[in-house]
């Protein structure tokens, strides 16, 4: 039987509700914890009891304010190894710069590899996160990294909700997600269906030709994350001008940023379905068109076979 004594988990002011909800699972009750600011926007962190020798896990999403909540987590993992804990985890359900994984043009920098550094110069001893934008980002630590998967849970919700089978198809925005499309489409039993499309620019894109048959079918829309929703929303124009009856969309990550809620609630798009690795604003739950998926049970199953140094891959077999 697991013993959770010796396991801490805090939270930062990002991923409060995401670490509450995981703690409830675990059994185990939230560290104690402060982040405020001092006048001149400068972070200060209070970790407000003892982590000497215990196994440190931080739920933190480093989700818009990006730099603001990665300046956070930095200084609170600095904070953890000066208390002396043994073992330092970052819990990142969204990673912040993943979409900068290489260079794209000369002289561009590589961020997601820079934050990779900064995190583990900062403490991190291991990093968890959920769906990377690239799962090559791994590879830019020289930590353990746990890559967990919101798909599975997804999928389930889906299924509970609308069912499986021939009536439905899966489709991918765009070639690279493609390998995250056919996972759920195997769950659901669907066929698949992709859209090329073509980048001008840094949230600019437009599709340009759908490869599969949509005709008189219900689509999903399968992503890593919703931001400026311009890609979706071109996404859903495309399907239904091709025959789809109806259109959906399911993506782990409601960046939502800009005209993204606008664009959704406009949209003849009519559920997007969302996972809690970033809270929605008040804006996004009131547009009736969201509705979230959580992914605290994976999180805390995770943390309790690292913290029991038990498998976390078998968490997907």
């Amino acid at each position: 039987m697991s013993s959770l004594s010796n396991l801490k988990i805090f939270a930062s002011t990002s991923s409060k509700n995401l670490a509450v909800d995981v703690c409830h699972m675990l059994g185990v009750t939230l560290g104690n914890s402060q982040v405020s600011a001092f006048a001149d926007g400068e972070i200060q962190v209070e970790i407000k009891e003892s982590v000497r020798g215990k196994d440190v896990f931080i739920v933190h999403s480093t989700c818009p304010p990006v730099n603001q909540n990665y300046m956070e987590l930095f200084i609170m993992l600095d904070a953890m190894k000066r208390a002396s804990a043994a073992h330092v985890t970052a819990v990142i359900p969204y990673y912040g710069y993943a979409r900068q994984d290489r260079k794209v043009a000369p002289r561009a920098p590589i961020s997601a590899k820079c934050m990779a550094d900064l995190l583990t110069t900062a403490g991190a001893d291991r990093v968890v996160s959920v769906d990377l934008h690239a799962a090559q980002i791994q590879g830019f630590f020289n930590c353990p990294f746990d890559h967990l998967f919101a798909i599975p849970t997804l999928a389930r919700s889906w299924k509970e909700n609308f069912g499986t089978g021939s009536d439905f198809v899966t489709v991918s925005p765009d070639a690279g997600g493609v390998e995250r499309a056919r996972a759920f489409a195997k769950r659901i039993d669907s066929s698949l269906a992709i859209i090329d499309k073509r980048r001008s620019g840094p949230n600019e894109a437009k599709a340009m030709h759908l490869i599969g048959d949509v005709t008189n079918k219900t689509a999903v829309i399968v992503d890593d994350m919703i931001d400026t929703a311009g890609t979706l929303t071109q996404a859903v124009d495309s399907l239904l001008k091709n025959g789809a009856k109806r259109v959906f969309a399911i993506a782990t990550h409601p960046v939502l940023s800009g005209p993204a809620i606008s664009r959704i609630t406009e949209s003849a798009i009519e559920k997007v379905f969302v996972a809690d690795t970033i809270p929605l604003s008040e804006q996004a739950v009131k547009s009736g068109k969201i509705q979230v998926v959580t992914v605290a049970p994976v999180l805390a199953e995770a943390i309790k076979r690292i913290h029991d140094h038990d498998s976390v891959s078998s968490l997907f077999d």
